[in-house]
């Protein structure tokens, strides 16, 4: 392949086709990982397609392929997702660039420091000619090991908001401030934490997980006077998860003014739910079939880069077994034989969508 890496860092592998301009698949997932996370969330989609590609040895294909290794994905430094992603369907704005970690640092910034430049990020973009998008990615969750499935056709991938509340009470003494005037942040942010889990318990299909809880001045002898805590909401309907978020802020209000405490909510993200495309979902289910391994349809309940992609390209999405159902830790694991059902279900996947454009194309050409 021709290898690059672009204005946000995104690693690139071109697999020419038959001409310069002729239509591109893409293949790819990220290459960050979560905190304390494992060895294959994001990266085994990129070395599977790879995979494709040594595998594909002398074979010829109507399309070029492109691999991409995102550069950032998780959103763990400036608690913004997808910037790789974001980057490649030329979504990654002036806004975005100016956002900071917790040193100041600005994420033009970060580019320049990594040896890169922020005004080169348009070459970042994907090209007119692209037609598609697949990503490999272990399930994380515990669905296709309870039923002794290796893999996993994703129909849709669930929306998502990120949160961030401030709660602001008063400072002070914990000795010599009595239990009945104080102001205590720590106090109505735990209430609030356990109303928003038995909010989720109470909702079928919805998840929210308050995550990162930071106390302010953090000392045991001090009465905190802030708080800022992460809340993230997930469903696969868009209607639940914008009522819930309402909700949820509404019980933090609640919890805030028994104790004359005040809160504000900053959303991070607005991510609705996003289908993928059904036409490379039924290739994509044809080609296991034809590989011989039994699918499972399925939604995705995490954020992946094919969310974002999706936006300008059809997207397909294809789950290997988690074991255990574990991600984000560094236990985390694949299987061999399910990432042999995985590239085997590939290869037929591109024999198909090969056969596909080929019948698209014929059914454009004028009749005699």
């Amino acid at each position: 392949m021709m290898v690059r890496v672009d204005a946000v860092g995104n690693l690139r592998g071109i697999r020419p086709g038959p001409t310069a301009d002729c239509p591109r698949l893409f293949i790819g997932s990220h290459l960050d990982t979560a905190p304390n996370g494992g060895a294959f969330d994001g990266i085994l989609g990129v070395v599977l397609g790879i995979a494709v590609i040594e595998q594909l040895r002398g074979q010829h294909l109507p399309f070029a392929i492109e691999v991409i290794g995102f550069s950032e994905e998780e959103g763990v430094r400036f608690n913004k997702p997808f910037l790789g992603s974001l980057a490649l369907i030329g979504k990654l704005d002036a806004q975005t660039l100016a956002l900071t970690d917790r040193s100041g640092i600005t994420i033009a910034e970060a580019i320049r420091n990594y040896g890169l430049d922020p005004a080169n990020l348009p070459d970042a973009v994907m090209p007119y000619e692209a037609f598609a998008y697949l990503e490999f990615h272990i399930e994380q969750g515990p669905i296709l090991e309870s039923e002794g499935a290796s893999l996993g056709i994703v129909e849709a991938l669930v929306g998502q908001t990120r949160l961030q509340l401030t709660f602001a009470g008063q400072a002070n003494h914990a000795g010599t401030t009595p239990m009945h005037l104080r102001h205590d942040a720590v106090a109505a942010a735990a209430d609030w934490i356990v109303a928003v889990e038995a909010y989720a318990k109470a909702t079928i299909g919805l998840v929210a997980t308050v995550g990162k809880v930071e106390t302010w001045p953090g000392a045991g002898n001090v009465i905190a006077g802030q708080v800022n805590a992460s809340l993230d909401v997930r469903d696969a309907s868009d209607q639940a998860r914008q009522t819930a978020v309402s909700s949820l802020i509404e019980y933090a209000n609640t919890a805030a003014a028994k104790r004359g405490v005040h809160v504000s909510a900053q959303t991070q993200m607005e991510q609705p739910a996003v289908p993928m495309d059904l036409r490379l979902t039924q290739l994509l289910q044809a080609a296991a079939e034809r590989a011989g391994y039994p699918i499972r349809r399925m939604t995705s309940g995490a954020g992946h880069d094919a969310m974002i992609v999706a936006q300008r390209l059809p997207s397909a999405m294809l789950f290997l077994r988690s074991p255990g159902g574990l991600s984000h830790h560094p236990d985390e694991s694949v299987l061999p034989q399910d990432i042999e059902a995985a590239l085997a279900t590939a290869m037929e996947f591109l024999t198909h969508l090969r056969d596909d454009r080929a019948d698209t194309a014929n059914l454009k050409e004028p009749h005699a």
